[in-house]
């Protein structure tokens, strides 16, 4: 039996719900890591999901960020929701689970504009939190997949005109650097060992009429341990979502494993 593990920054998930609803009804992945929720603790859609069939925890917060994990195969077990690191650092960007043997961590990594300054910094500084704790991941041995939008556009084929980000916190040569060294422990990203040389976007602005043009960016990432890379399947990013009426800018992106 196959699971399908996803991905997908909702941009507000009650303003949003009808299309999360609506997808979550027609793909059914198993389980689901979503971000930017911008939606208080007592204000998540519990019931709606549920009434679909996904049990859900999540870390929500007023107006901003916020992540969250569903599952349709057992109630996901919470193992922490606050990235390791920093304990004054309280924005709501890291959440992780067990779910039927896998450990998931649902990751929304700070955008970090403007830059240079102390969002850029802020930025940084969680991305080293993340390597640290993503190395104890992998040294755990277990099935870990760390799922999420990442706001990291990896290389030039991640991105539609790479001179247009040259100035933009999601380009900057550390950020990619940090983001190699994280993928150099030995994860694997999913959707570049399943399409190595495509041209493959997740997030389409909504001005300058980006989606219909597929003038996008590669932003939201599954990074697979190396026990369930092999089990990589298929991946792949759901774009038509993009396309339904009052979308998020994001797509789910989406990995089978055996």
């Amino acid at each position: 039996m196959a699971i399908k593990l996803a991905t997908y920054n909702v941009n507000g998930i009650n303003a949003r719900l009808p299309i999360l609803l609506r997808w979550l009804s027609e793909e059914q992945p198993d389980i689901v890591c979503l971000q930017e929720l911008k939606a208080l603790q007592e204000k998540f859609p519990e019931k709606a999901i549920a009434q679909i069939g996904y049990d859900a925890i999540w870390h929500g917060q007023k107006s901003w960020n916020g992540v969250a994990i569903l599952s349709r195969i057992g109630k996901p077990v919470e193992i922490r929701k606050i990235l390791p690191g920093d304990p004054a650092d309280l924005h709501s960007r890291y959440i992780e689970a067990a779910v039927k043997g896998i450990i998931v961590g649902c990751l929304y990594l700070p955008n970090g504009n403007p830059q240079p300054g102390p969002k850029f910094d802020y930025k940084l500084h969680w991305f080293e939190r993340l390597k640290l704790h993503a190395a104890e991941l992998l040294a755990s041995d277990v099935p870990v997949a760390l799922a999420g939008d990442y706001n990291v556009i990896p290389t030039d084929l991640d991105v539609y005109k790479a001179e247009r980000w040259l100035d933009d916190a999601l380009f900057q040569p550390e950020v990619k650097a940090a983001y190699k060294d994280l993928v150099e422990q030995g994860w694997t990203d999913a959707l570049r060992k399943m399409h190595p040389a495509e041209k493959i976007y997740t997030f389409w602005d909504y001005f300058r009429n980006s989606y219909a043009r597929d003038a996008g960016i590669r932003i939201d990432h599954i990074l697979l341990s190396p026990k369930l890379s092999k089990k990589l399947i298929r991946c792949n990013v759901a774009k038509a979502v993009r396309g339904w009426e009052k979308s998020s800018d994001h797509a789910p992106v989406w990995v089978e494993l055996k």
